[in-house]
């Protein structure tokens, strides 16, 4: 079966002890390809190199919006450099989390505009990360014309409103192990009702482990309890599903058409 991680954080301490032995599960059980996420200041490099030595594996590079803080025209400079690098395939994860707050709101804002014109100068899509902060969220992609290279909202647990309005400003949806959470119905709907050639699955590896996994340890291969329960909620085969939402990452990232 063919399936595809549209996030995970490949780099994370977590998958020090056995990275490889994690690759090479996903990969042994039909993964195509999964994006690593380097949305720290330390982990951007690292998240190329992975992806260098794995043909399965492309990169996100961007700054988290828990460190909008240290949003500078430094951090521009260097996000933009390594967006040059022909294996990193968007500018992410970027966006706002009003959640937390680990940055003023303010500093997320700024750094969330500037990174989204960083990613139209490289003609490159977003992964964008949105926790309870839908308005501004789509406010800004709007007003800084996201629409004109697209991108992911990740790890997606809003509203229908929220799905439908991203979708026709020509996002992408990811689910991930949210979606197979027991209390996560209203999700499930919304899920039934995206465009097939909008859905995506991720698992924001090493979090977020799905049903029954949940308090463990999350990796690639756990993909596929997503694409099955996105299956069931659809009314289609895991095997379709894993196929479908592999094609659309394709299609959400071109620069993997010439690596």
């Amino acid at each position: 079966m063919i399936f595809t991680d549209s996030h995970a954080h490949l780099t994370a301490e977590a998958f020090e002890p056995d990275r490889e032995a994690v690759l090479e599960r996903a990969q042994a059980a039909g993964m195509r390809h999964v994006c690593t996420i380097g949305s720290l200041p330390t982990d951007a490099s690292q998240a190329i190199a992975l992806a260098e030595r794995h043909g399965s594996v492309t990169a996100a590079v961007g700054l988290h919006p828990h460190e909008a803080s240290l949003w500078d025209d430094a951090s521009a400079a260097r996000i933009e450099a390594l967006a040059g690098h022909p294996q990193v395939v968007a500018v992410g994860e970027i966006g706002l989390d009003y959640h937390y707050d680990h940055s003023p709101r303010d500093r997320q804002r700024e750094a969330f505009r500037e990174q989204i014109r960083v990613a139209r100068r490289m003609s490159l899509p977003v992964i964008v990360h949105s926790r309870e902060a839908p308005e501004d969220t789509l406010r800004i992609l709007r007003e800084e014309k996201a629409g004109e290279i697209g991108g992911v909202l990740h790890s997606f647990s809003g509203s229908q409103e929220m799905a439908d309005l991203a979708v026709d400003l020509g996002f992408w949806i990811s689910f991930s192990g949210i979606l197979t959470f027991r209390n996560a119905q209203d999700l499930r709907r919304v899920a039934a009702r995206v465009p097939a050639d909008r859905l995506l699955c991720e698992t924001d590896s090493p979090f977020l482990s799905p049903h029954p996994y949940r308090g463990r340890r999350n990796e690639p291969v756990r993909t596929l309890d997503v694409v099955a329960c996105l299956a069931t909620i659809r009314g289609e085969a895991p095997e379709a599903m894993g196929e479908r939402t592999t094609v659309n990452f394709e299609a959400a990232f071109p620069r993997l058409r010439s690596v």
